[in-house]
């Protein structure tokens, strides 16, 4: 099972390339595949001369800024950067491999934007303001920044119709929890996934708040300061529940359950989580709340 990257994996490669590009000026982009690029004024080749001064993230969003142009990417289901000490001075060749978009370095070190898979969803964007990008204009309160209090989560959840566990996944309502996380965050919060976000008492709320905050930065500490190889091999390995269906729950021993989706799943553990209860699997019937 793939592991899509969310909030504390971009947030670490905002922290590795911090560490890496701050200072240096790119020399070159290469584009290998036109269709990740979601902006086309300025163009790629402007950010050649240009030095990074800042990298950061919104969202699932890593952010680079050049001089005041801003190197945009959402890495999406199937992306991932890939760092180079030494990048070949030969082009990528469109449309072959796996390889993006490259960018070059004036100390001969880079890195590619790849995708796995055939739906690409990659997406890159050159703009000079990345608060004017539709996506990063509609996301909600970060749930690692100060304002994310337990009040604003009352707010949030007072009017939500939706299950909890799409109110987590909605970027509008909470920006950077994908699928892996929010399976995470519920388990720790004993909550189902199925339970309505309006339908949660204010102990409840008080657990899920405690819950997003404890996971996404244990997540963080645990995933900066790795290399972007072993990034998702260390999201793995802090996993309790989710991508572990069949395991037992390393808190109380039950074997943890899958709901299956047309085009994902979720792990919950019925013991913690649903008070012994088995979810039905949606493929099956009607789901059980």
């Amino acid at each position: 099972m793939a592991h899509v990257p969310e909030l504390p994996e971009v947030e670490a490669l905002a922290a590795f390339l911090r560490e890496r590009v701050i200072g240096h000026f790119v020399t070159r982009v290469d584009v290998a595949a036109i269709s990740v690029l979601k902006t086309y004024d300025p163009l790629p080749s402007s950010l050649a001369g240009q030095q990074v001064t800042g990298v950061g993230r919104h969202g699932k969003f890593l952010d680079l800024d050049c001089d005041g142009l801003h190197l945009v990417v959402h890495l999406a289901r199937a992306g991932w950067l890939h760092w180079r000490d030494k990048l070949s001075p030969v082009p990528p060749k469109p449309g072959r491999g796996p390889i993006a978009l490259r960018v070059h370095f004036d100390d001969e070190a880079g890195f590619d934007l790849t995708e796995a898979g055939t739906k690409k969803r990659l997406s890159v964007y050159v703009v000079r303001d990345p608060l004017t990008l539709p996506g990063i204009v509609r996301l909600g309160v970060d749930p690692l920044a100060d304002d994310f209090t337990v009040d604003v989560l009352v707010a949030t959840l007072a009017g939500a119709r939706q299950q909890i566990k799409g109110v987590l996944v909605d970027q509008t309502v909470i920006a950077g929890i994908g699928n892996a996380y929010s399976d995470e965050i519920l388990h720790l919060a004993r909550l189902s996934p199925f339970k309505l976000g309006a339908k949660l008492t204010s102990q409840e709320v008080g657990r899920l708040h405690d819950a997003v905050v404890s996971t996404l930065r244990d997540a963080v500490t645990r995933s900066v300061g790795q290399g972007s190889a072993t990034l998702k091999g260390e999201k793995r390995s802090g996993l309790r529940v989710h991508a572990r269906t069949g395991l037992p729950c390393p808190v109380c021993g039950d074997t943890v359950r899958e709901v299956s989706f047309a085009d994902k799943s979720l792990q919950y553990c019925p013991t913690c989580q649903t008070g012994g209860q088995p979810l039905a699997d949606r493929r099956l019937s009607r789901l059980i709340r």
